[in-house]
Order: structure tokens, then sequence, then C-alpha cells
């Protein structure tokens, strides 16, 4: 036979079960908000006022017309792009906390063993926003005109050539590094830190030649400063529509391009990143293509599906070159 609970003992059932869902309340009505109800953090691992920082910023306009929330940019630089990758693995998978991913992320691992994150583990990604290529340029008492002008004196001169970079692990390192190995080349790599110091020096003539992003070649090739020999895009450029690119001066199939993308971090749901893929795809239209386009950047798009492929395209492509080079991050 069962026996009904004393009264006292039901009151003090009933409250607790009342304030039970007095407490999770907030948190229900929360889950059943649609998405995005509060604004949007996007990590940058760059400082304000850089290319990278103002693609994240041009970006984060369009996206937060498209989503109806700000979009507020967090610079976290350094470490090659490890701490803002860090901050944007711990976050929340919720679609509030979202990581501008780029090429470092791609070569962290493979300069310094010991980092921790993993870009194709740590993250879902979204979409690829815009690659943008560096270009071969030499100072003009070198007399290189073409990359095979480059590319016979430096064979016919092993070890006597030096090169600058704006640091071990840059885009534009990489990508003498990827040329080294693909040309046969014995050359001398001078590190500055930062693209502005190297360039500073080549355009003094104190080094002949280095990569460097497109836009910042554009306005020393107009006055004959620095003359350009080659570009690392896939197809000639826009802006430089009549520079071959490396792979048509004799390297089939090189491509070296520094570029810009968004990801989540792992765990974020399935309809939270189509509905950031449909809102970014949408924002890097109008305004922002044009300004990109105006640098000779490439605007992209990617779906998810892609740019997954592309990030692990990238990662085993540098790795294999960063370690046949044997370098490792400052």
């Amino acid at each position: 036979m069962k026996h009904a609970l004393p009264a006292a003992r039901m009151r003090r059932a009933l409250t607790f079960v009342a304030l039970g869902g007095l407490a999770l309340g907030p948190q229900l009505a929360a889950a059943q908000q649609p998405y995005p109800s509060r604004p949007v953090v996007l990590i940058v691992a760059a400082p304000p006022g850089g290319p990278s920082d103002n693609v994240a910023r041009q970006l984060a306009e369009g996206l937060a017309k498209e989503l109806g929330q700000q979009v507020v940019i967090d610079n976290k630089p350094g470490a090659n792009g490890v701490i803002a990758a860090e901050a944007a693995r711990r976050a929340a998978p919720d679609g509030y906390t979202l990581h501008m991913s780029w090429i470092g992320n791609a070569t962290s691992r493979a300069l310094s063993p010991k980092a921790t994150v993993e870009i194709n583990r740590d993250f879902v990604h979204i979409t690829q926003m815009v690659y943008a290529a560096n270009i071969l340029v030499a100072h003009p008492a070198s007399g290189w005109k073409t990359m095979q002008d480059f590319l016979q004196h430096a064979r016919a001169n092993p070890g006597r050539i030096s090169y600058a970079s704006s640091g071990n692990g840059s885009s534009g390192h990489l990508a003498m590094e990827m040329l080294k190995q693909r040309a046969g080349l014995n050359l001398v790599h001078v590190p500055y830190r930062g693209g502005g110091p190297a360039l500073n020096d080549v355009l003094a003539g104190q080094l002949p030649v280095m990569f460097i992003n497109q836009d910042a070649v554009i306005p020393h090739a107009a006055t004959g400063k620095l003359v350009p020999l080659a570009i690392t895009s896939p197809a000639r450029n826009a802006v430089f529509p009549g520079l071959p690119t490396v792979a048509e001066g004799g390297l089939p199939g090189f491509e070296a391009t520094a570029w810009a993308g968004l990801s989540a971090p792992a765990g974020t749901p399935r309809a939270i990143v189509e509905r950031l893929h449909a809102a970014a795809v949408k924002a890097m239209q109008g305004p922002f293509r044009a300004k990109q386009e105006a640098t000779g950047a490439v605007v992209v798009a990617s779906t998810p599906e892609q740019f997954t492929a592309f990030v692990q395209k990238e990662t085993d492509n540098w790795t294999q070159v960063i370690r046949a080079a044997g370098i490792t991050a400052d």
C-alpha cells in the first residue's frame, strides 16, 4: 500500500522543484534565443592598424549588418599567432567567439613543436576570406629583369646572394625557402623584425632581393625603386597583369600566398557555422571586395568544406618546406 507524503515534506519538495525551475530559467531562455542574440567577438592575431587588422575590421563591419549584432575585434598579437589561437580555442563553442585564421596557424606547429594549438583539430573552418600573393622583387642595381635572370645568377653564385625577410617563418621567408628547394638554390637568409625594415634595406640596396606582400610593392614598382620579377599566386594578378607567376617562370605548381579566413572553436554547432558562412559570404561583397581588390588581394568566399581542405593542404605543404629547410621560430 502506498502512503501519501506528509504535507510538510510535500511543500518542501514543491518548493525545491520551483526553485530549480527558476535557476534553470535563464539557461533555458538563452538556449531558446535565436543566434546571435548578443555581440560576437572576432579574435585577430595582429595589432591594430596593420593589413590583417584592416581585413578583419572590414569584414566585421559587413558581418555585423548581416547578423544584426555588433562584431567586436579583439587584437591579440604575438608568438606567430599562437596567443590569439589559444584564446579562441578555449572559448565556448557557441558562435560568439570567432578566430581570424591565417597562414601562421598552418605553420606554427612545424615551426614550434611545443605549440599546443592544432588548427585543424581545435577549430571548425567557416570560409576563406582572401588571399594575397608575395612578389619577388629586386633592387634595380642587380640588373635582373626577370625571375630567370635571378635564377641564373643565383645558380652561378651559390651562397653569395643574400635575401631579406620580415622574420623566420614569415610568408616571404617560406616562399623563398620553397623557391630554393624547387630551383636548387643556395641563398643566405637575413631575417628582420618586420617587413618594414627588411623592405627599407632592399630599397637602399643593402640586400638585392626578397619576397614581399604585393600591396607593399605597388608604389615602389611604379617609381622604379623595385623591379618585380614574379608573383607567387596561382594566376596572374589584376594589379600586376604583365607580371608572370613563379609557376610560369619555370616552377610548375609553385604557389605561396598569405591568406585569412574565418574559423570557430571545435564543437561549434553546424547550424551556427552555416549561419556565419552565409553572413560572411554576403559581407565579403560590395565595399569589402572593392577595398581588397584595390590592393591586389583576391576575395575567395569558399565553403566550410573547401576551406577545411585548403587549410589541411597548406599545413601539409608548409610543414614539408619547414622541415626540409630546418626552420624554427625566433
